[in-house]
């Protein structure tokens, strides 16, 4: 079994290396799992790429141009050859620690799609700011409202999928709505979106994080739009 582990990066020249190391040292190989690391440049302005092209192991996809996290994720999808794909944001925030508990539940059966929480692993006590985590919360109800799931961190980096099960949602997300995009999409077919408790490590808007008010305004409509288009 190959889990095909999808990196969308833009302007990560502080992080991205670092982050490659503990994906490769996540332990997946031990119970049978081998992993394909993908990693899509989205028209970085900075050394990103020039470090990516340095590492070996891994897959290297450039986009030109900035075209924004969801279209980054979109390629990725397209080159990725694993059973199962996994999204991992190019910071810290989220540990590669976590894969193991992530995939589990796929490889045993439970679910075709996991959500890694962050809500519900109590040793969570810091957030990017009262404004991100209201988001966030704020995202999950909307949700829950809207679709009738019953999970508590919609807008979570960690998601994964069963790789038919990704590769056979048509979505159309260029920026961060991928996140509300594929949660609509994935309620609508009736999947169980399974969830595991997972690390996080926030880092603010002056630490590179590019989530804008803006963003939230856009997944908010997003879930609101697919609840009644497809």
């Amino acid at each position: 079994m190959k889990l095909s582990i999808i990196i969308p990066a833009y302007n990560e020249e502080r992080t991205i290396q670092k982050l490659i190391q503990l994906v490769k040292r996540s332990p997946t190989e031990k119970i049978g799992v081998s992993k394909e690391i993908i990693v899509v440049d989205d028209g970085s302005k900075d050394n990103t790429l020039k470090k990516l092209k340095k590492i070996k192991g891994i897959k290297v996809v450039a986009h030109k141009k900035n075209q924004g996290k969801g279209a980054a994720i979109r390629t990725g999808i397209k080159k990725a050859s694993g059973d199962i794909i996994l999204i991992q944001d190019a910071d810290l925030e989220y540990d590669p620690k976590d894969y193991m508990k992530l995939i589990e539940p796929i490889i045993k059966g439970k679910a075709e799609v996991v959500y890694g929480s962050r809500r519900l692993d109590m040793s969570n006590k810091k957030y990017s700011g009262l404004s991100f985590y209201l988001g966030g919360v704020f995202l999950t109800i909307l949700a829950n409202i809207l679709y009738g799931t019953r999970i508590t961190d919609e807008p979570t980096c960690y998601k994964v999928f069963k790789s038919e099960i990704l590769k056979g949602i048509p979505l159309k997300c260029t920026r961060f709505e991928f996140c509300p995009e594929v949660t609509a999409k994935v309620a609508k077919k009736n999947i169980n979106i399974f969830e595991v408790p997972i690390h996080y490590y926030p880092r603010s808007v002056k630490e590179g994080k590019k989530i804008k008010l803006k963003d939230g305004i856009d997944a908010i409509w997003t879930l609101i739009k697919y609840r009644f288009v497809d």
